[in-house]
């Protein structure tokens, strides 16, 4: 939809790659991949300064014209391959057709994926947060710890780090010391290792986008009502109608630039593991501090839920 382009895959053969990944992890994301100018240039680059390389290279072309992919390893088992796709103009990818069907689908307003959070075992955020700086050169965004985010049972830490130009954003989570377990902890241990937690798809109105999504059968995660008591206090003037907000479960927060709205669904698939996320950004281009700790509330409960707390 729009710029968003998600490819799922199903394995054909019992020892494809695919199929060891969904043996281990079961469904998630095996590859997070970044529009480039030179693929070439790219692989070089952040294979010279540390990236184990999974992909040198490589063209494939059709009728359309051509790409060039290439891809390195980053934590556990994700990768990032690079796209150079300057010289191509079919739907997607050489050997890929247009999808005609019957079933009627309607855009929902999503137009861009906006950040991806990739969770860490205990001990190893530092060390990823310092590979994209080292192998990327991505800057450190902005932080939050355990100070911030906690409950009375668990806690996190997180780093954001981002592209020069900051269109590419990624928290990196790990868990902290807590009561009982964390849920970044949980997540490493259904997905058995470092993963992509979820996935934030931008809209211009979260509030049309979520009530379309409503009514084609996403299950959203819960805000509880008392989050909407003196809203406005906390995040100032919005445009938004609160109860409207209150209605949806979806949550607000503002730095000095301006607010953001956001939603995450429920898990998408039986472990507690990959989930999605809606965002509307107006004006504030971080992360709310406010709404960081909400979704981690949010998840605690639902960790509770499954007597994994």
């Amino acid at each position: 939809q729009n710029k968003i382009r998600l490819v799922l895959s199903s394995p054909y053969r019992a020892n494809s790659p695919m199929n060891v990944h969904l043996m281990l992890h079961g469904d998630g994301v095996r590859d997070v991949a970044f529009w480039v100018d030179d693929a070439t240039a790219a692989w070089e680059y952040t294979t010279q300064n540390g990236a184990v390389s999974h992909q040198k290279p490589t063209e494939y072309s059709d009728e359309n014209g051509k790409v060039v992919l290439s891809s390195i390893h980053t934590y556990g088992d994700t990768l990032h391959t690079f796209v150079e796709r300057k010289d191509y103009d079919g739907v997607f990818l050489p050997g890929f057709m247009p999808y005609k069907t019957a079933v009627k689908t309607s855009d929902v307003g999503l137009n861009f994926i906006d950040h991806f959070v990739g969770n860490q075992p205990e001990g190893e955020m530092q060390k990823v947060a310092s590979w994209y700086e080292n192998v990327l050169g991505f800057h450190r965004f902005w932080s939050v710890d355990d100070k911030d985010i906690s409950t009375e049972h668990t806690a996190l830490r997180s780093i954001v780090v981002s592209s020069e130009n900051e269109r590419i954003k990624m928290p990196i989570n790990r868990p902290a010391q807590g009561m009982k377990k964390s849920q970044i902890q949980e997540f490493v241990e259904y997905y058995t290792g470092p993963g992509v937690q979820h996935i934030a798809l931008d809209t211009k109105d979260i509030v049309r986008t979520v009530s379309m999504l409503r009514e084609n059968g996403v299950e959203f995660l819960e805000t509880p009502a008392t989050y909407y008591d003196m809203l406005q206090d906390r995040v100032g003037k919005i445009d938004e109608n609160i109860a409207k907000l209150a209605e949806y479960g979806i949550l607000v927060d503002a730095d000095q630039h301006g607010y953001l709205l956001q939603i995450f669904t429920k898990p998408v698939q039986d472990r507690p593991t990959l989930f999605f996320e809606v965002i509307q950004r107006k004006g504030c281009s971080g992360f709310g501090k406010g709404n960081f700790k909400a979704l981690f509330e949010a998840i605690e409960r639902e960790q509770d839920r499954r007597g994994n707390l």
